[in-house]
C-alpha cells in the first residue's frame, strides 16, 4: 500500500504537468488538472492509511 501510494503521488503530478503542457483549451486542461488533484488525494489517503499505527490486537 505504501509503494502504491507513493507511485500515485508521482502519477498525479505527471498528469497535471502533462495537462498543462499538452492541452491548450481551458476546459480539458481544467478537467485533467482536477483528475490529477483527485489522484493526489487518493494517494495521500493511501499513504496516511498505510502509516497509521494500529491499536489493539491483530485483525
Amino acid at each position: 500500500m505504501k509503494i502504491a501510494g507513493f507511485l500515485l503521488l508521482v502519477a498525479g503530478w505527471l498528469l497535471v504537468l502533462a495537462a498543462l503542457v499538452l492541452l491548450h483549451a481551458s476546459g480539458p486542461r481544467a478537467l485533467f488538472t482536477l483528475a490529477g488533484v483527485a489522484v493526489e488525494l487518493l494517494a495521500l489517503g493511501l499513504v496516511f492509511r498505510a502509516h497509521r499505527i494500529r491499536r489493539g490486537g491483530p485483525l
